[in-house]
């Protein structure tokens, strides 16, 4: 296992990576949230190992012996109906100290009609893009564990259709005594096997390191993940941006170094924190903030909270609920509405 795991860092390692960031690349759907506790917390929580089985989907090396039996289901409401949902089931096999999960992943655009440039309709066409995953993690010491996830995805964009396969590799170290953790991460690492046309596409393929901590004489855990570890130039620059004139009608002078260095680097960071109430987390207010989403769906001169989402969750009896809610544009935003449980909580209850 360990030389399996070494084997895969060397050869990540040692490609000419060429990855693309958002917009260029083949199956985006694959780093939407999966869940609204994940929503609630700016998309992105791979610092952090509990008994929720969904966050194996974006860090194979949180999945532990506490999500064994567990189970996990997600819908997000997005705008214009369409529709997107998440489910993972977690097992624990003893015999081999390995924790297993496995799920799916779904989003429908909904239907398109067919048209010609004169109008005249003709037949209707329905989009989507599905992922089963499977993964499993190991302990390799007492404070480190390692994953791994597997992709299988499908895409029918009208009459084009393609396959492909990805894997996720990770590490993390955990230490229990002072609360803290810290993730490495290489995310959607594969190819198409089948493409729409002709013309093989770049997978969105990155990597992310992130650590969390939580405090001592506060229930409150902050995270701050550090995404596109692989690409350092994330700026994007709008052909159809009109520069700003001053009033005598003198252009503005572009942007220094200094300015261009911070504004790159805040767009590769997402913070956010989780309040966590009750001796058994019983209740969580979340929030969070990615400064990419910030920076690349805010409207001139006009106030949002674009970037920013906030979340919060419950439980009740055996069943856990979380809402989370994240804000795109002044357009509006996205819910999610999760609901979490544990098959071994329903055993204890009714024993045979």
């Amino acid at each position: 296992m360990k030389n399996l795991y070494c084997l895969l860092l060397t050869f990540i390692f040692t490609l000419s990576l060429n990855a693309q960031v958002g917009g260029d690349n083949v199956y985006e759907f694959l780093n939407s949230p999966p869940t609204a506790r994940v929503a609630g917390l700016a998309g992105n929580l791979i610092t952090v190992k509990d008994s929720d089985v969904s966050l194996g989907y974006q860090n194979p090396a949180s999945l532990n012996p506490e999500m064994h039996l567990g189970l996990s289901f997600n819908y997000n409401f997005h705008l214009s109906g369409i529709n997107e949902g998440f489910a993972a089931f977690g097992y624990y096999l003893e015999k081999y100290k390995t924790s297993l999960h496995v799920g799916g992943k779904f989003i429908n655009y909904g239907d398109f009609i067919t048209t010609d440039e004169f109008g005249n309709t003709f037949n209707s066409f329905n989009v989507s893009e599905n992922v089963i995953f499977l993964g499993a993690s190991r302990q390799l010491y007492e404070k480190l564990s390692v994953g791994l996830n597997i992709k299988a995805i499908s895409s029918s964009l009208e009459t084009y259709n393609s396959f492909g396969l990805a894997v996720d590799l990770a590490a993390m170290y955990q230490d229990t005594a002072s609360n803290f953790a810290i993730t490495f991460l290489t995310k959607n690492f594969g190819s198409q096997l089948s493409t729409y046309q002709d013309k093989q596409e770049n997978l969105p393929f990155e990597m992310q390191i992130g650590l969390s901590k939580r405090l001592k004489h506060l229930p409150f855990r902050w995270s701050i993940i550090y995404h596109n570890l692989n690409t350092w130039n994330i700026l994007y620059d709008d052909p159809n941006t009109v520069e700003n004139t001053l009033l005598i009608g003198e252009a503005n002078t572009e942007d220094g170094p200094t300015k261009i260095f911070f504004n790159n680097l805040g767009r590769h960071l997402i913070l956010n924190g989780e309040f966590l109430f009750g001796k058994k987390e019983v209740f969580n207010i979340r929030f969070g903030y990615d400064h990419k989403l910030k920076k690349e769906l805010s409207v001139d001169n006009l106030r949002s909270l674009a970037g920013f989402s906030f979340g919060l969750g419950f439980k009740i009896k055996m069943f856990r609920i979380d809402y989370g809610r994240t804000f795109f544009h002044l357009a509006g935003g996205t819910n999610h509405l999760s609901i979490s449980t544990n098959l071994t909580r329903f055993t204890k209850r009714f024993p045979s």
